[in-house]
């Protein structure tokens, strides 16, 4: 096959793969014609063969009487439709960033596909990171990871004026980074802190000059006892506290939220005919409060009696801050 041939394959492969679907077929002579653009001139008989060799290298090409397509793709439209969705969704993907990611979504699906793509995005106003490092962050921290080393970075919190500020003054958190946790549409980093000996999860939109380290990271045994997915179960909006089994007393319709919160494998049973109890392992936290609360007295705190009492505590600040005790 000359140099000539092979070029044209590939432009008549280029033309398939972002002019064509099933719904925009291209004859033999309109795809003659796009050749012509990239200084390839052929006659309308050449293009059918080389349609013939490119099925025969595995290429799904549909051909019809109004024309010829290219059928299989890596991804189905609903596939990268879904993509889009989560994309847009995510908060920790800033705006610019995401327009960047749905384009190059689109270009997977061809030119016809990707504007439909574009006319699904609805990102204006949509609540966004502004830290157009995350994207990066979270490499970084996958490098250091594999190469098994320590990081160190900058902890900061947002301030009124929209800007991050490093916490403690500006002095870099040493950390040896041992999983990444998706929770509340953000990223957390999870790692050994040495000084505390704990495990300790950062926010990684809030993390900023992210350095790989020449140390080996340390925590492995921690690591290894640790049950990831109960990790994220146990820390509500990934707060810390007080680790603390509690007993629930809650209505029977919300037997799903605490299968959606605690898993299938935590004890529930009937307490009357409109209660059951749940028996769960959480960490104690305002957050935690926040979420009981949200079920507006549906969800009640049997036992401990102690954790019943910061929760009552809990809500008479909550009134004496909008001024109603």
């Amino acid at each position: 096959m000359g140099k000539d041939k092979q070029a044209k394959l590939i432009y008549i492969l280029k033309i398939l793969w972002e002019e064509t679907d099933e719904q925009h077929p291209l004859s033999a002579r309109e795809i003659a014609k796009r050749l012509e653009a990239y200084g390839v001139f052929c006659e309308r008989k050449s293009v059918y063969r080389d349609l013939d060799t490119l099925e025969e290298f595995g290429f799904d090409i549909i051909r019809g009487r109004r024309g010829a397509y290219l059928a299989s793709r890596l991804f189905e439209t609903a596939e990268l439709k879904l993509l889009v969705d989560v994309v847009q969704s995510s908060r920790f993907i800033t705006e610019k960033k995401s327009r960047d990611l749905i384009e190059k979504l689109g270009r997977l699906g061809g030119k016809n596909l990707a504007h439909q793509l574009q006319r699904q995005v609805y990102i204006k106003n949509r609540v966004k990171t502004m830290n157009e490092s995350i994207y990066y962050n979270v490499d970084r921290i996958f490098d250091a990871m594999e190469c098994g080393c320590q990081i160190s970075f900058c902890y900061c919190t947002w301030t009124i004026e929209r800007r991050l500020e490093s916490r403690k003054g500006g002095v870099r958190y040493i950390l040896s980074p041992w999983f990444l946790q998706w929770e509340n549409e953000r990223y957390y980093l999870v790692g050994y802190d040495e000084a505390s000996k704990l495990m300790k999860h950062f926010r990684v939109d809030k993390m900023l000059q992210i350095e790989k380290l020449p140390e080996r990271r340390l925590g492995d045994e921690l690591y290894q006892s640790l049950d990831i997915a109960e990790y994220s179960k146990l820390h509500f909006g990934m707060y810390s506290g007080e680790r603390t089994v509690i007993t629930l007393l809650c209505e029977n319709e919300l037997a799903g939220a605490i299968i959606d919160r605690f898993g299938q494998d935590c004890w529930m049973h009937s307490d009357d005919t409109t209660h059951f109890r749940a028996v769960v392992e959480v960490f104690v936290s305002d957050k935690f409060f926040g979420w009981l609360a949200g079920y507006g007295g549906r969800i009640q705190i049997v036992e401990p009696e102690i954790i019943r009492q910061k929760f009552l505590d809990f809500l008479n600040q909550v009134l004496k801050r909008n001024g109603e005790l």
